[in-house]
């Protein structure tokens, strides 16, 4: 079933901007869920993984390895997805992870490039795993949307970047 739906919603995305939103504001939500069950469940072994995939993020950020960066980070959700201890919610998450590794949203690099991006992509990191170490859900939670918030305000800027773009380069054409 999950073959089926795939294709038709991945060649959606990219090409229509409200679907584009639509994920990133569902992801905002389920994201926060993820991260505030984490925080409560989360085993030893569990932060003992997270503990490690905050390392790979941390060094990948300070040697400015944009590559690792975006390895880390989708492995950094995933492991908060897993650390909520719920196979449905899980599968969900893996869903739109898959997205994310299939090239959907190419935009993804282009927030690690704008001003401060990256630095404000890292710092959203730790608030989220800081919380979940805590097992503060509410935090974890607030965190987490947080961050799904920026990535929606910065794609949302970044389309509109392109969209002026392509317009000039339009008027530009038809001047020349």
């Amino acid at each position: 079933i999950g073959q089926v739906f795939s294709d038709p919603i991945a060649s959606l995305l990219p090409l229509h901007r409200k679907a584009t939103i639509d994920y990133l504001e569902y992801r905002r939500e389920i994201e926060g869920i993820a991260a505030s069950f984490a925080a409560e469940r989360a085993t030893s072994f569990d932060k003992d993984m997270l503990e490690k995939c905050v390392a790979r993020m941390r060094l990948a950020h300070e040697s400015e390895n944009f590559k690792e960066e975006a390895l880390a980070d989708v492995e950094f959700h995933s492991l908060i997805g897993e650390m909520a201890h719920n196979l449905v919610l899980l599968h969900t998450l893996r869903s739109c992870y898959k997205l994310l590794s299939e090239g959907v949203f190419q935009n993804r690099s282009k927030l690690y490039e704008k001003a401060g991006g990256r630095q404000h992509l890292f710092e959203q990191h730790m608030a989220i795993a800081d919380a979940v170490f805590a097992g503060n859900s509410e935090l974890a939670a607030k965190a987490a949307r947080d961050h799904m918030t920026y990535v929606m305000e910065k794609s949302t800027e970044l389309e509109n970047e392109v969209e002026r773009e392509r317009i000039s380069s339009l008027r530009f054409r038809q001047r020349s």
